[in-house]
């Protein structure tokens, strides 16, 4: 059997229709039906029952599903260590990561970075949601929040504080209801979406709903939030810069993160991955008295 038809038939389990799938592959609605039509033949079974609201499977589908995905993990398990064998540092690496610490941090310092690794192609992935590594869908992962599912090798690289800031005159206009510099006053904070964050989890124990003035998705918008004198909000300590902005709170107060890197284990012996991987321990540990809230005069 062709592993690439078990690719077809894992897309359209997992998205139940042919358009999903089609987009996952890049490759037209129509291929991918008559792929999935060729499997079933082959196989003498339907995999699928076929309705207007998508692709639902058959018994003999969810027989074949767990199959289908054991020769994806062992697919994947081959290319991961295959990568490894060319000792060159070329071709393309997908970062996982969140926006902030992309473009504060990451893109800031991959000039020279490049230069050294002309063939070197960097994929980064903005989201803070969790990104698979197992699969296909990243190699390497930097965030906040510490992985702790698959087969990874996971390094502390260095610690990132928070703390609550406001804009001067926000604070001068709206001064604090009693001995707490929170109270009296508005909260910027993260949507439903993102409840899962550390920052919108300590809102969440430390100030009343009716309190929270407005909900983003992001920390620049946060940041662009306080610095248009809305409201106080949690935020990294490195990114809260500018005239202006007062940290009313700090990590003591409120919280730090460690900063992870993870890989895939069978990505070690990858020379890119290798490369990236050093390259980002390198910056973080650089950067590691800003984002501490450490630098002089903090």
């Amino acid at each position: 059997m062709d592993w690439n038809d078990l690719k077809y038939f894992l897309e359209v389990a997992r998205g139940g229709s042919l358009t999903r799938a089609a987009q996952a592959l890049r490759v037209s609605q129509s291929t991918v039906g008559r792929r999935i039509a060729e499997l079933e033949s082959r196989l003498g079974a339907r995999l699928f029952a076929r309705h207007q609201t998508g692709y639902f499977l058959t018994d003999e589908g969810r027989g074949m599903l767990a199959r289908a995905e054991a020769v994806e993990e062992n697919m994947l398990a081959f290319e991961r260590g295959a990568s490894g064998l060319n000792p060159g540092v070329s071709g393309t690496v997908r970062l996982a990561t969140s926006d902030n610490l992309a473009s504060d941090l990451v893109i800031p310092a991959l000039p020279a970075f490049m230069a050294r690794h002309p063939r070197l192609r960097l994929d980064i992935l903005t989201t803070t949601a969790t990104v698979a590594l197992g699969g296909r869908e990243a190699d390497l992962a930097l965030r906040v929040v510490q992985p702790t599912h698959g087969n990874l090798r996971v390094r502390r690289l260095g610690e990132l504080s928070y703390g609550v800031y406001g804009r001067r005159d926000y604070l001068d206009r709206h001064p604090a209801a009693g001995a707490d510099p929170l109270a009296g006053r508005a909260i910027i904070g993260w949507d439903e979406s993102h409840a899962h964050l550390p920052a919108a989890q300590w809102l969440a124990a430390r100030v009343a709903p009716a309190q929270v003035v407005l909900a983003t998705s992001s920390l620049r918008t946060q940041i662009a939030a306080v610095q248009a004198g809305l409201g106080l909000a949690v935020l990294p300590d490195f990114l809260a810069v500018g005239d202006g902005m007062v940290r009313v709170l700090g990590a003591d107060q409120v919280f730090s993160n460690g900063v992870w890197l993870a890989m895939h284990a069978d990505l070690g012996a990858s020379a890119r991955v290798r490369a990236v991987a050093d390259f980002l321990a390198d910056v973080v540990t650089r950067a590691d008295p800003a984002l501490s809230g450490r630098w002089p005069g903090a």
